[in-house]
């Protein structure tokens, strides 16, 4: 047996692992459990919540501060992890088996049950060696992330049990850096999934019909793709941007047509839109109308998901949750550059409560692996980062 595999956080975090909370149906009953053991062999305190349904549950463990009328500190994960397709894995998915190398293979390696451990195994050492914290701490973990957090942390952050934490500050995931760099996220693009309903002059496929769908869509699709080639252009001339700083468009679904000789009444295009924090949401929708009144009109937009503009958490003197944050990672000289997320986690939901929102996952010179097959994290940057939480957490609690 080697050293990772006799060490006890690393025999914790494997545990958690090995619970296939996968999409879809997710059973989180045996999470809730292990977190109930978890919360027992610290002396803390948990509490269940079912914000939207009994079957999506939000576990909370409270280490109570010493001042409890501050505003708290949420350190936030989620239970779940996005489906598996094992015969594409040289580990069982849920199996946590290390390599000669130190490599944990597992989904939910990166994203995110690393983190969740992480914050418990820097509690541990910090109680253990007999540390208070000024404010209080709730590390909560929500259901349903990965599939828009709608009956997790949207539905737990509109309730009077969420209101009563009184949370000043969240901590939540971010992402693993190729390079020694780690990355911080205070923001995130506005999530738009459009269905462009295109109705036009149905007829035989041997006739050149005017203001068809098909006509219809070819121009939006031209609009679209220059807007599209515009912002990669952008991304590309640009050193300085990141994926997180430009809009993406993609077309994902095209859909209509009854038979080959048929032109249809109707065609239907998706496109997935990551709106950018700089975007003027008025002025796109405006744009995204008069490019489907220039097309022929008659086009009904559809909007699968619409979200608003939230403001961006703020790194400047006026938080003082980010300067303490900030000052620990530079009193401890790791190399850290500010991002905005690419894509979308339920930090979103707590920066909409107004309260700033901070995304870091612990995991340098580590490929980006959430999502992919053969998901893992090295056993060494596993404990480097409960090292970093150990100086991080009390940081933010005592600001």
């Amino acid at each position: 047996m080697s050293a990772w595999e006799k060490n006890e956080e690393i025999k914790i975090f494997r545990e958690y692992l090995r619970i296939p909370s996968v999409h879809p149906d997710i059973d989180y009953t045996p999470c809730v459990e292990f977190l109930k053991k978890q919360a027992n062999k610290l002396g803390l305190p948990l509490k269940v919540y079912h914000p939207a349904q009994e079957t999506k549950p939000v576990v909370i463990i409270t280490w109570k501060g010493t001042q409890p009328e501050l505003p708290s500190i949420i350190l936030n994960s989620h239970m779940d992890v996005v489906p598996v397709f094992p015969e594409m894995w040289k580990h069982k998915p849920f199996s946590a088996d290390i390599d000669k190398d130190g490599k944990i293979y597992a989904r939910g390696t990166q994203d995110m049950k690393c983190v969740g451990m992480q914050y418990l195994a820097a509690i541990r050492a910090l109680k253990s060696g007999g540390a208070t914290l000024k404010r209080t701490l709730h590390v909560m973990y929500v259901p349903d992330e990965e599939i828009g957090g709608h009956l997790g942390m949207e539905a737990f952050v509109k309730t009077d049990d969420f209101k009563k934490l009184n949370a000043g500050f969240s901590l939540d995931e971010g992402l693993a850096s190729e390079t020694e760099v780690f990355p911080i996220f205070y923001a995130e693009r506005s999530i738009w999934q459009i269905h462009f309903k295109i109705n036009g002059n149905a007829g035989h496929g041997s006739l050149l019909l005017n203001n068809t769908a098909g006509e219809k869509l070819h121009y939006l699709l031209d609009k679209m793709m220059a807007f599209r080639k515009a912002e990669s252009l952008r991304l590309q001339l640009n050193p300085q941007l990141n994926i997180g700083d430009v809009t993406t468009v993609n077309l994902t679904r095209i859909n209509g047509g009854v038979q080959s000789n048929v032109i249809p009444p109707q065609l239907e295009a998706v496109f997935d839109i990551r709106l950018a924090v700089h975007i003027d949401h008025k002025v796109f929708e405006k744009q995204l109308n008069q490019w489907c009144k220039e097309a022929g009109g008659d086009i009904e937009l559809e909007f699968e998901q619409k979200e608003p503009k939230i403001e961006a958490t703020k790194l400047d003197d006026s938080n003082i949750y980010w300067l303490a944050f900030k000052k620990c990672l530079d009193d401890l000289g790791l190399h850290c550059g500010t991002r905005v997320f690419p894509g979308g986690t339920d930090s979103r939901y707590i920066r909409e409560a107004g309260i700033p929102s901070i995304g870091f996952s612990p995991m340098n010179n580590t490929p980006v692996l959430l999502h992919d097959h053969n998901e893992f994290i090295k056993a060494d940057t596993y404990l480097q980062g409960i090292e970093i939480y150990k100086k991080l957490i009390p940081a933010v609690a005592n600001a």
